[in-house]
């Protein structure tokens, strides 16, 4: 009985004096709560719309006026033509746009009705879905006001359309969330746990004291998981064409080299992980719990991040997550070129550097 009261003290002190072990016991789940909690809603809040009026007299402007009053929207931009809508659309700006008709007062007394069309980027159909209902149900309450002291009622007939995504299929949300987790859980982890590996079996002290030059070792370490990274990718886009009926309205090349620069990125990191663990258990631990929830939560896969409190969207922008999901969706829904899509591929070329760079550092460190 002494002895396995010792045995469990001991397992006790072994855990304590392991501050990564401490951190995964009770400050993973502490992380998870807290992101559960807040970043898990259908609500939205703060989501960014434009106005296109054409008729501009006091009755759109107090619509206007009563939606911008709203926490749920933010008018983002006021549009002149039509032609603007597809374009506001691929850049991503917004969430919605409303389009009042002409004349929309004068046909509101004239014929007791008038029409605003409601036009949701669908890409992410549960959110458009939710937009337009918040928008229809402003209308309404409008409209009741409207209608209080008179016994001649006035109707204001929303009509919604849905753009890239008229049908709601959820499957045009879930296919480019789960192509990002894959590839980045994949190439991440299996990176952290390859040169891990060679750290736990004392291999790779010696092969960064070799005349090969650390950043040398790095790639020659992760190279073999970029060809099977992008093995995974081909075959994501080919199940999610002929299986799921998912279209690819963009340049199939342009995808691919997002895809490799995204898949790059991921092993960037991997590396990085690879650089602040010890054992294999630990590198598998951190790329699982470390990166699979704020994949999940913060890249806007399933939940919007305009509608998560401020320092969660902060947090959301250092997801490399995020940035792909964003240009997947451009590419396979919308359309879009390199010139929409510009700034995210800088910043994921960004995270890629600023990863590496950090890797062979605290290798170069370490011998030191």
């Amino acid at each position: 009985m002494k002895r396995f009261i010792g045995f469990i003290k001991k397992e006790f002190y072994h855990i304590f004096r392991d501050r990564r072990s401490l951190f995964i016991l009770f400050g993973m789940p502490i992380a998870q709560i807290l992101l559960f909690g807040f970043a898990i809603t259908n609500e939205i809040n703060n989501v960014d719309i434009a106005i296109l009026d054409h008729s501009k007299d006091a009755t759109t402007k107090e619509i206007i006026n009563k939606i911008a009053a709203s926490e749920y929207f933010s008018i983002k931009q006021i549009i002149e033509k039509e032609s603007d809508i597809e374009s506001i659309f691929k850049k991503g700006k917004v969430k919605a746009v409303l389009n009042f008709e002409k004349d929309f007062s004068k046909n509101l007394i004239k014929d007791s009705k008038a029409t605003v069309q409601i036009i949701t980027d669908a890409t992410d159909p549960n959110t458009a879905n939710t937009i337009s209902n918040f928008i229809n149900a402003i209308l309404q309450k409008y409209q009741k006001e409207l209608n209080k002291d008179i016994t001649f009622v006035y109707q204001i007939v929303p009509e919604t359309r849905m753009v890239y995504n008229p049908e709601l299929k959820s499957v045009y949300m879930f296919v480019p969330g789960v192509m990002t987790i894959i590839l980045m859980l994949v190439s991440a982890m299996m990176t952290s746990i390859s040169i891990t590996r060679e750290k736990e079996l004392g291999t790779m002290e010696i092969l960064l004291v070799s005349p090969i030059k650390p950043f040398q070792v790095i790639v020659g370490k992760v190279f073999p998981y970029i060809f099977l990274s992008i093995i995974n990718a081909i075959v994501i886009v080919v199940l999610s064409i002929f299986i799921f009926n998912m279209p690819v309205q963009g340049s199939l090349l342009l995808l691919g080299l997002e895809s490799v620069l995204f898949i790059i990125t991921s092993l960037a990191l991997g590396i990085l992980i690879s650089t602040i663990s010890a054992t294999q258990q630990t590198a598998m631990m951190i790329s699982l719990m470390g990166l699979m929830l704020p994949v999940i939560l913060l890249s806007g896969f399933i939940f919007p991040i305009s509608s998560m409190p401020i320092p969660l969207q902060v947090i959301s922008n250092i997801i490399p997550a995020k940035w792909f999901i964003i240009i997947i969706k451009g590419i396979m829904l919308k359309g879009v070129g390199i010139q929409f899509i510009w700034k995210e591929t800088l910043i994921l070329l960004g995270m890629t550097v600023f990863f590496i760079g950090l890797s062979v550092k605290k290798y170069k460190i370490r011998l030191e």
